[in-house]
């Protein structure tokens, strides 16, 4: 453990060191490895000012869970407005939320609370707004093509789907593509997501 010297800090910067110390620990080693003391030590403050900003060890793990989630939420959401529409939108979208998953750190966070079986607050970690903007962007290309608005329930299973497929890829794909025989994790996650962005166009689009 390390353990630094204790250094003056705004309320605001405390607790914002606590989480960000407390994530990393979330990241690393799951929800069981986040400890009061351990958190107070490497950030440099006291133990009993650390309690004094959450109470206790469960509410720090509720807030930093909670704060994870939001931004996830954010970058997920981010990534579906910042690609252009075209004929390669969606393997663009999957390649964009891939990367959120991956290198943000997400996916082996949701895994390590998957494993621990801790239930996230219920005001976060919903997909309802990642389906919307989804489902949204659906309807506008079918409007544009003179069709009828799709079905919710298509959208949302899309949605579901393309999380399952890019959450597993993100936690087990150098493992699975090399026992596949698909090649590295770069080349072979990437011809994957490219199928799967046709698969789901296809089927989205025909429904």
């Amino acid at each position: 453990m390390v353990r630094r010297r204790r250094v003056r800090r705004t309320a605001d910067e405390a607790r914002t060191a606590a989480l960000d110390a407390a994530e990393r620990r979330l990241r690393e080693v799951g929800p069981g490895g986040i400890r009061l003391q351990e958190i107070a030590a490497e950030v440099g403050i006291s133990h009993p000012t650390l309690l004094h900003h959450f109470g206790t060890r469960e509410a720090l793990v509720q807030a930093v869970v909670a704060r994870c989630f939001e931004s996830l939420d954010a970058d997920v959401l981010g990534a579906i407005a910042s690609v252009p529409p075209s004929e390669h939108a969606v393997e663009a979208l999957l390649d964009r939320v891939f990367e959120t998953l991956a290198a943000g750190g997400h996916a082996r966070t949701l895994a390590w609370l998957a494993l621990a079986d801790f239930q996230a607050p219920a005001r976060v970690g919903r997909l309802d707004a990642v389906i919307a903007a989804v489902h949204a962007r659906r309807s506008d290309r079918r409007k544009a093509a003179g069709k009828p608005p799709p079905p919710l329930a298509d959208s949302r299973h899309g949605v579901l789907l393309a999380t399952f497929a890019l959450f597993g890829e993100a936690v087990l794909g150098p493992m699975l593509f090399d026992r596949a025989g698909a090649g590295g994790p770069d080349r072979g996650g990437a011809r994957f997501r490219a199928w799967l962005g046709r698969l789901l166009l296809a089927h989205l689009d025909a429904r």
